[in-house]
């Protein structure tokens, strides 16, 4: 092989490893350094030192390792030189020397442990809802500024003030780099549990851009969802996770070999993944019977039903319709408000489901929201309406953000037309 090739082959590993690692790596060098933004430096550092040794040394057996190390190693370095000119180099050693770090004994476990710790870190009261969930999702998931503003429907200039508000009040107020302790946990979950749910929402219905779907994203907030089920098994832990499985588990189905997007009554079933559809009824259920059960496992109840269904067209429909009651006076608002407005539909007919929609379009709530315009014309469209399903379609074009939501709802407006 020649030394170009031998290059390209480390500089594809090191992608690789950067793409998949590099937040699990973050993570532990924020607890080893005690600084969001020092340790972010220290994984540039280190990424630039594999990019000049690897190729000459060969790749490490433990990439990630080397690079936790390197990255801390050079941190260090940094840190001492400031420190050197400041006089204040007894404190470095001392407060580095608290935190060892061995390599070799080094696991998955270790990491999985420091991911648990960031993202409570993230989540700590002290910190404004809005920052927290900002500061989630660029540093739990790596988002970009601006990936994260469309997410949150923002701007990236206001994320980017979020997010350094937040690292500066963490460091000034020295919020512990810690899993809470087993008596504030439950005190701690809600805002954990909606972050998680945001990075899998994210993953599994991009807000914008040419795809539908961002893989690593639900598979990561799966991933977080099933460590804190093993750290606090409250039921909307269970629920969450259930919620989860059950919509990943439709994946493959949601989107043709075209991109085009497939809705739920239209996609091949036995494309959707039966392992998850186990785990999460199971889930479901055991949520369910502690009777001490919110929003989440409601939800994943629902996603149950449609999961458990041979065909659209034997969907309990009643049964979903009553779920959504529950889950309209336990967590009210006016997105649950909407799917049960179109599962009333379902159940009783287009007329009924429309008269909600528009009460609820009528007060004002949800007038940005591209998906209550587009129910409003579909609709429309059922009951025959085309001039009123024309307009919300059209309204809905303008809000719409998501590339094969467009062309669906484009696709929608021709058949209307023709």
């Amino acid at each position: 092989m020649s030394d170009s090739a031998g290059r390209e082959d480390v500089r594809n590993t090191l992608d690789a490893i950067y793409k998949n690692e590099s937040r699990r790596v973050l993570a532990t060098l924020i607890r080893l350094l005690g600084d969001f933004e020092l340790a972010e430096e220290a994984l540039h550092e280190a990424v630039m030192a594999a990019m000049e040794q690897w190729p000459r040394d060969g790749i490490p057996a433990n990439p990630r390792a080397w690079l936790i190390s390197a990255g801390r190693f050079k941190a260090i370095d940094q840190v001492r030189r400031r420190a050197r000119n400041a006089g204040s180099l007894d404190e470095v050693e001392r407060q580095f020397r608290q935190e060892p770090f061995d390599p070799a004994q080094w696991d998955e476990q270790h990491l999985e442990d420091d991911r648990l710790r960031l993202i409570f870190t993230c989540c700590h009261p002290a910190l404004p809802s809005e920052a927290r969930t900002a500061l989630t999702l660029r540093e739990v998931c790596g988002l970009t500024t601006e990936e994260i503003a469309r997410a949150i429907l923002t701007s990236a200039a206001t994320v980017a003030k979020r997010i350094v508000r937040a690292k500066t009040k963490i460091r000034e107020a020295r919020i512990p780099y810690i899993v809470p302790r087993p008596d504030e946990l439950p005190s701690r979950l809600d805002s954990v549990l909606q972050v998680i749910y945001l990075i899998f929402t994210e993953g599994y219905a991009a807000s914008s851009g040419i795809s539908l779907t961002r893989a690593d994203l639900s598979a990561e907030a799966i991933r977080l969802g099933r460590l804190l089920l093993e750290l606090l098994p409250e039921p909307e832990v269970p629920g969450l996770l259930a919620l989860m499985l059950l919509q990943e588990a439709r994946r493959s189905a949601r989107v043709s070999a075209q991109g085009d997007l497939i809705l739920l009554d239209h996609q091949d079933r036995s494309l959707w993944n039966r392992d998850q559809i186990e785990e999460g009824i199971k889930l479901v259920e055991r949520a369910l019977t502690s009777r001490r059960f919110g929003p989440y496992a409601l939800q994943a109840a629902i996603a149950a039903v449609h999961a458990e269904a041979p065909t659209a067209k034997a969907t309990d429909w009643k049964q979903i319709c009553g779920l959504y009651d529950v889950l309209l006076r336990v967590d009210p608002s006016p997105v649950i408000e909407l799917n049960r407005a179109i599962a009333i539909a379902m159940r009783d007919g287009p007329a009924a489901g429309l008269e909600i929609v528009e009460r609820i379009l009528s007060r004002g709530d949800l007038r940005n929201y591209y998906l209550a315009h587009a129910s409003r014309a579909d609709l429309h469209r059922r009951l025959g309406h085309r001039g009123e399903a024309t307009v919300s379609y059209q309204r809905a074009l303008t809000l719409v953000r998501q590339e094969p939501a467009r062309h669906f709802l484009e696709r929608r407006l021709k058949e209307l037309r023709g």
